[in-house]
């Protein structure tokens, strides 16, 4: 007898997670074809199926890849370092059907995560990218302390951009003379820190803008595939952003209503990336102690987040079961990772929590962005930054500045994950959580990542 968990047999979940994708694709084929199962059973298998192809297109790197760049830093290094440091979590890698391979990023991702091979490389080369955003920063929230403090308003320094956005299906990906479904990012309305939208041009004759109550906003458009060429999708709009800080008195912060959708939504579980698992109460316990006041349980959260999950190169978050237990288990995280484990543990406590992303429009750092919002009684939805967190200050307001506050760069495409793309997207999207690259399909299926590129330029007015 076949036992599902949320539509998927516990055997074939075991195979899959051990790596066995041979065996595992055998069964799918099998039940496909048995008449036993459901149409959403089918579906959810078909997934499967997808999601171990994405996995193989993570992890592609050998151990001689590895141990090759690692070299160029630490020329000593040998092969059981490599198993020294896989067994310390540094070097994500999975077996699959019986050989190893690592994650793309892997090598990359261990100068990060190993403190002593991190200060080997700074010897070798200059401030990275990273380094200098931090600077970026720290200067610009020193910037706007005073003119936050000294009027008492929570919104200053607006910035007015222009975005260029565009994707480009690869030549070939789409038999020539067939429709392209394509999904783009479109920002929200209604946001007081994200004001003056203005859509300015699409590249195709009809479009359609989903309306601002879906919580992944898109921008729809259709375009024939030709032949030997890329199918460019592109959009221009306008935007004004505002930074802002929420200055609070934790003693001034009041109970919460039970009752309210807002409280009982917002503090639920949500399957399959925020459950109230043993490993989350027992890490809740460990950064909460006795604190009963919600501010100060939420400051905690971020502070224990911050100091002790660094920041990594993440895997396709479709190719993850639940993203913050692999951030509890894998002590590392993107934006999305870190952002996801944050809102977990604030609605354990009873604190409302919401995914919140889009981009970050930084004058030499753009790219996608996530992060959250906490709700509190009284004040209303303020905005958290678990992925920049504490910023290395001695100034309160400056360390927690992502607590409660953020700059004027965040472009706020979602308010949600995984939900809905308007119009309907008829097959699996690339990108199961979060909406901001865009997503694309035809009658033959969905076009991952690998059949197509995007772009965003942006010039500050």
């Amino acid at each position: 007898m076949i036992t599902f968990s949320q539509n998927i047999p516990d055997n074939l979940r075991n195979l899959i997670n051990k790596g066995e994708f041979i065996t595992a694709e055998k069964i799918i084929d099998s039940l496909l074809t048995s008449g036993s199962i459901s149409e959403k059973q089918k579906l959810n298998l078909i997934f499967e199926k997808e999601r171990m192809e994405r996995i193989k297109k993570d992890f592609r790197l050998s151990g001689k890849d590895i141990l090759d760049y690692i070299k160029k830093f630490i020329p000593g290094a040998s092969k059981d370092d490599i198993s020294k440091w896989e067994k310390e979590g540094f070097l994500e890698f999975r077996i699959i059907d019986g050989k190893k391979f690592y994650f793309n990023r892997a090598h990359t991702n261990f100068f990060l995560l190993n403190k002593k091979a991190a200060a080997i490389k700074k010897q070798h080369e200059a401030k990275n990218k990273r380094e200098n955003f931090r600077e970026f920063l720290k200067r610009y929230v020193k910037g706007i302390e005073g003119k936050i403090k000294s009027v008492g308003e929570t919104l200053t320094d607006p910035v007015e951009m222009k975005l260029d956005y565009t994707l480009s299906v690869n030549a070939g990906a789409v038999p020539p003379g067939d429709i392209i479904r394509c999904w783009l990012p479109f920002p929200r309305e209604g946001k007081e820190r994200q004001t003056g939208i203005n859509l300015i041009s699409a590249n195709s004759d009809e479009y359609i803008v989903a309306s601002n109550r879906h919580q992944q906003r898109t921008i729809y458009l259709e375009k024939p595939a030709e032949q030997n060429k890329p199918t460019i999708f592109n959009i221009k709009f306008k935007v004004k952003t505002f930074a802002q800080k929420f200055v609070i008195n934790p003693e001034t912060i009041k109970p919460y209503d039970k009752t309210t959708e807002i409280y009982k939504k917002y503090t639920a579980e949500r399957f399959p990336h925020i459950l109230f698992t043993d490993k989350i109460k027992n890490l809740s316990q460990k950064i909460i102690g006795n604190e009963t006041n919600p501010y100060l349980k939420a400051k905690k959260i971020f502070t224990w987040i911050s100091e002790n999950i660094p920041w990594a190169g993440a895997r396709e978050y479709s190719t993850i079961r639940n993203i913050s237990d692999y951030c509890i288990t894998n002590k590392h995280g993107d934006c999305g990772i870190k952002s996801m484990l944050f809102i977990t543990l604030c609605r354990y406590n009873g604190i409302p929590a919401k995914w919140q992303s889009g981009w970050m429009l930084h004058p030499g750092f753009v790219n996608l962005h996530d992060w959250s919002e906490i709700y509190f009684e009284g004040i209303g939805w303020i905005p958290v930054d678990q992925s920049f967190g504490l910023i290395d200050s001695e100034n309160e307001f400056i360390k927690y500045f992502y607590f409660g506050g953020t700059d004027a760069y965040h472009l706020i495409i979602n308010d949600d994950f995984s939900t809905p793309l308007f119009p309907a997207k008829i097959f699996p999207r690339s990108e199961t959580v979060d909406f901001q690259r865009g997503e694309v399909e035809w009658k033959g299926g969905n076009l991952y990542f690998d059949k197509w590129d995007y772009n965003m330029k942006v010039e500050y007015n």
